[in-house]
């Protein structure tokens, strides 16, 4: 090629350039369309599949929901639930020779810690502190403070003071890049006055040892959740409650695990481990089989959810067993409220468990020697570990503790109540899609029609040329609907002072009776409004109204069973059937009452009772109100203090959807 000519244009440019105008078809390439996309440009099979869907719907509806329960009554099913394994290779043995014998020295510690407490009507701090700085620690203290949004019902306090003690062990092999939590908390009159004991003779027992490589935080936490929220802010430097701390702080490294501890009695009979935490996280699954792991060496009895494991997994009463844990873990990690003091560790990406010693009138009993031991080996186990435990699972179910059920196993339980969902706004679809105009010259066979997206689902009905009023209809429910959810969220704690002014209530009886009453007054308000608007009382509103809250709250729910399983799977099994059922033109008073069995005010107080009958301690109706009242003003009090999602949740999304789907019931 010579300088002076011009560069062939390549394949690429030449392809460009014939853009503008008509090209000839690429060698081995051809204008026919795939078979699937052939079928679907035929208007005779697209009218045939539409005429399927809308005959199958109700019963595809209803094999949907039924096959989404049986999945996950079959979950608690051995096949489906597999035993659990340890996956981190550190972790993978016990054989550690455990060697703590100060089960008499804990006992000491913890009469002293009673004297000390009872004499001065509160956490020892100064005994505390003189105590483990006997023991070679370093020694802090945190006084901290935290201003309530409304008192607490069991208190009545607005203003929480208290002082964390904590002292560091620091590792002789290594440097302070990594370390383990030992804490306790402090809570008022008698109980877990042995956990303090045991937790200093360990830590005079783990002072003589030289084997460790990261250093060890014992921590007595006072105020139990309120406490260790302040130490974890401090001690990362962070403010996300607004709580205030002073005093030095002292840092060790990055923690890497976290075990809690509750004692209330010199013996122990079994353990019951606690795992959800906030908003229903979970730890990683390791470590609660490596806790598992110890309880078998030491000959130990470990239960979760109260509930002692089972062998015979063939019969059916063992069934039932494990069909029973399962819920109980179910319902207490939708309620999102933390089961001890680990809870607030897994924000921080802190791996941790509580264990809570229980002494029954079994007839194995454990002195301090044999849980000292088990604590010992779960250290040193964690002291192998050369990295963040993330072997194993973090979504999983527990029907014991020897078997588990993973994220893959137990999501099509969900999967299936959604296309319930899905399958009504698809029928929906296909019947507001009868307005589209007829004629016109048929299209591309390159391009034949295709599912519009999800947002132009909706708008497609609703600049039909026949379609009166139009959106307009549906700005008032939506935006009335929302404007509801959001004075729920809102008012209650904004008005508590108004209300205590006019009405003989306290300032937490206060909170709770407003939320209750926003949320009773807003089924009053929806239904009305498109009424004011002319020709809003045609078929094609409340069909396009019952497809957007249909799609709302199908997002809202896919979104939230990727957070909290298990308040996703009860949201989606009281409300779908109502969501699907609901419309003007049928039995009306049947459909509301079912409408109002299926608001989410309602599964809580199912769920109240349901959890009451599992661990056998059923409530009358009169107790379960009580317990519904006193959940409501928890659910508040965690939001303002933890950050605990149910409650905006279902104030901001569940109960807007819900008032929709009410709106669409009265129509007419």
């Amino acid at each position: 090629m010579s300088l002076g000519s011009a560069p062939r244009p390549g394949p690429l440019r030449r392809r460009l350039s014939g853009l503008g105008g008509r090209r000839d078809p690429e060698p081995g390439l051809s204008n026919t369309p795939p078979a699937a996309m052939g079928l679907l440009s035929d208007p005779h099979y697209r009218r045939a599949l539409s005429r399927l869907v809308l005959r199958l719907n109700t019963p595809l509806c209803a094999l949907s929901y039924v096959a989404g329960l049986g999945w996950f009554l079959a979950l608690a099913f051995q096949p489906l639930a597999p035993r659990t394994y340890m996956s981190e290779n550190a972790m993978g043995s016990t054989m550690v020779e455990e060697q703590f014998l100060f089960g008499e020295r804990a006992l000491s510690y913890a009469r002293e810690f009673a004297g000390h407490k009872k004499k001065v009507g509160g956490m020892p701090v100064a005994w505390l502190e003189k105590t483990m700085w006997s023991l070679g620690l370093e020694v802090y203290q945190q006084p901290f403070a935290r201003t309530l949004p409304f008192p607490d019902e069991t208190r009545e306090r607005y203003m929480v003071k208290g002082t964390n003690v904590y002292g560091i062990l620091r590792a002789p092999r290594a440097a302070s890049t990594e370390s383990l939590v030992l804490s306790v908390p402090c809570t008022e009159g008698p109980h877990n006055n042995q956990a303090v004991g045991l937790m200093l003779a360990l830590a005079a027992y783990f002072r003589g040892q030289i084997y460790w490589a990261k250093d060890i935080i014992f921590l007595v936490n006072e105020h139990d959740l309120l406490g260790m929220e302040a130490w974890l802010e401090a001690y990362h430097d962070v403010n996300v409650t607004e709580v205030r701390s002073s005093g030095t702080l002292g840092r060790a490294g990055a923690i890497q695990a976290a075990i809690s501890l509750e004692l209330s009695s010199d013996v122990v009979t079994s353990f019951d481990v606690a795992v959800e935490g906030l908003n229903g996280q979970l730890p990683n699954l390791d470590l609660l089989n490596l806790f598992h792991a110890f309880c078998q060496k030491n000959g130990l009895l470990c239960t979760i959810q109260g509930k002692l494991p089972r062998s015979d997994w063939d019969s059916l009463p063992a069934y039932a067993h494990s069909l029973q844990t399962l819920l109980l873990m179910v319902l207490s990690q939708a309620s999102g409220r933390p089961r001890g003091d680990h809870g607030l560790f897994l924000r921080y990406r802190i791996e941790a468990i509580t264990l809570r010693g229980i002494n029954s009138f079994r007839q194995y009993k454990y002195d301090m020697t044999t849980v000292g031991k088990t604590l010992e080996g779960m250290f040193r186990k964690l002291n192998n570990l050369l990295e963040r435990l993330h072997q194993s699972y973090f979504f999983y179910l527990l029907p014991s503790l020897s078997r588990f059920v993973s994220i893959g196993i137990y999501m099509p339980a969900f999967g299936f109540l959604i296309l319930v969902l899905i399958l009504k706004a698809l029928d929906l679809w296909l019947k507001l899609s009868k307005c589209e105009p007829g004629g016109g010259p048929p299209p591309h066979p390159l391009f034949p029609p295709l599912p519009a997206p999800t947002i132009f689902l909706i708008l497609i009905p609703l600049f039909c040329q026949d379609s009166r009023p139009g959106l307009l209809v549906l700005v008032p429910p939506v935006l009335i609907c929302q404007a509801a959810g959001l004075a729920l969220y809102c008012l209650p704690v904004l008005g508590q002072r108004v209300a205590t002014q006019h009405f003989p209530v306290s300032e937490a009886e206060a909170v709770v009776l407003t939320a209750i009453a926003i949320y009773v007054a807003g089924m009053a308000l929806p239904h009305s409004t498109h009424r004011v608007l002319a020709g809003a009382s045609s078929d094609r509103g409340w069909m396009t109204l019952k497809l957007l809250a249909l799609l709302y709250l199908a997002l809202q729910l896919g979104c939230l069973a990727l957070l909290n399983f298990s308040l996703g799977f009860l949201l989606a099994a009281t409300m779908v059937p109502a969501a699907a059922a609901v419309q003007p033109n049928g039995p009306r008073v049947l459909l509301a009452a079912l409408l109002v069995l299926a608001t989410p005010a309602a599964t809580l107080l199912l769920g109240i009772f349901l959890q009451r009958e599992l661990v056998e301690a059923p409530a009358a109706a009169g107790e379960g109100w009580q317990l519904f009242l006193a959940a409501v003003g928890e659910g508040l009090l965690q939001h303002h203090l933890y950050g605990a999602l149910p409650f905006p949740f279902l104030a901001l999304c569940a109960y807007p959807a819900w008032l929709l789907l009410w709106n669409v019931l009265f129509w007419k």
